[in-house]
């Protein structure tokens, strides 16, 4: 383990009688939640959150994050938008120079079911690699996310490096929802090394 767990965490706000309100960007996160009697909050009611604390898929020496490995990403991104702080806590195996390097499952994007084919030729045409549609495992056909949409998976080339441009041209889509790159959204990423130690960035 290279950070406490959900359960070590919740008994200490018990134990301290701690005053945290916690705001789920999945079913499981909620029933997490809920099993270990957190106060469970949503955005409506608390728009403005103090820290929003999550995991990665991959994170580069420039703090450019991929996220959405779990199928989440409008969630995640839609609650680090709205908390003073966004840490990411990952283990080493997450931490990269560029992106791509150590994560090799591509680049989620969240589509309405109706444009993926358009949206998967348009963003091959544009920068290349290869666009897949997320399969399911346990059932036949496409993931379909909590919000009902699919997800394609974007094998990129090596070659880019200009993430911020290329995630404002594809949120520009037509049918794109969100995407899993997390553009300087995070103030810091913590991660745990094999000797146990933390790696802090920046």
């Amino acid at each position: 383990m290279y950070s406490k767990s959900p359960l070590a965490e919740a008994e200490r706000v018990k134990e301290e009688k701690l005053h945290v309100v916690c705001i789920p960007t999945s079913y499981q996160a909620r029933q997490l939640i809920l099993n270990n009697h957190l106060t469970l909050g949503d955005l409506e009611s608390f728009p403005k959150l103090d820290c929003a604390i999550d995991g990665a898929d991959e994170v580069d020496a420039e703090m450019n994050i991929i996220k959405g490995g779990g199928g989440c990403l409008l969630q995640e991104k839609i609650v680090a938008s709205c908390a003073k702080e966004f840490i990411i806590i990952a283990d080493y195996t997450k931490h990269s120079e560029k992106l791509g390097q150590q994560y090799k499952q591509g680049i989620p994007i969240e589509v309405v079911p109706m444009a993926y084919v358009p949206i998967q030729h348009r963003i091959e045409d544009n920068y290349g690699g290869d666009v897949k549609i997320r399969m399911a495992v346990a059932k036949a056909g496409p993931v379909i996310t909590d919000n009902g949409n699919f997800i394609l998976d974007w094998h990129f080339p090596q070659d880019l490096s200009d993430w911020n441009k290329i995630n404002e041209e594809i949120l520009l889509m037509p049918g794109v929802v969100e995407t899993g790159l997390f553009i300087k959204m995070a103030n810091k990423a913590y991660f745990g090394m094999t000797d146990g130690s933390i790696k802090e960035q920046p």
